[in-house]
């Protein structure tokens, strides 16, 4: 009786590494890369970094982009990814943005997600909060090369991320800063 249990547990405990391996394998997408993934959901491959290995990326479009290190890329303006880039996938956008700001004069904007208008026209957007910054599709046909940042751009290097834009009663948009309680804005 003893033996049978002891095999019981162990068959058990096999079934239970077994289906842990399973679903960790579908939800690490071996088989496509990034880039696919993001082709097979109408969006450019070139909003990710060249050399991306290791992601998730799950059934409901939930993905999460590790990255050797921080970075920028040059586009028309400089983006930043972070060492985590996260989001979620549906045809032609990408929701619930996290890990890549857009670099606008002196300011930084996280970007929160990004949209392909109808293909034909050949737009792209990248929504920084009350606004949308427009790009010409082509510049995201292929990965750019990202050069490494020490850390992301922040205010102890004299750059400000700000954390939204609102208008004013006057309609002037005004950025918004997380800097604790000074409560500094930005015109």
């Amino acid at each position: 009786m003893l033996i049978q249990l002891s095999r019981i547990r162990y068959l058990l405990i096999s079934l239970l590494w077994v289906f842990q391996m399973s679903s960790f394998g579908a939800e690490s997408s071996d088989s496509i890369s990034i880039y696919d993934a993001l082709r097979s959901h109408g969006l450019p491959m070139g909003l990710l970094p060249k050399g991306v290995k290791n992601y998730t990326l799950d059934d409901s479009g939930k993905f999460m982009v590790h990255l050797d290190e921080a970075c920028n890329a040059k586009f028309e303006s400089e983006l930043h990814y972070d060492l985590n880039v996260s989001g979620r996938l549906s045809f032609g956008q990408i929701g619930n943005l996290s890990g890549i700001s857009a670099q606008e004069l002196f300011l930084w904007f996280p970007v929160k997600g990004i949209r392909v208008d109808v293909p034909s026209s050949g737009l792209i957007y990248f929504d920084v909060g009350v606004v949308y910054k427009q790009f010409s599709l082509s510049l995201f046909e292929s990965p750019p090369d990202c050069v490494a940042a020490a850390h992301p751009p922040n205010i102890e290097e004299g750059r400000l991320i700000p954390t939204g834009l609102e208008k004013n009663s006057d309609g002037v948009l005004r950025s918004r800063f997380d800097e604790g309680d000074n409560g500094r804005e930005v015109m």
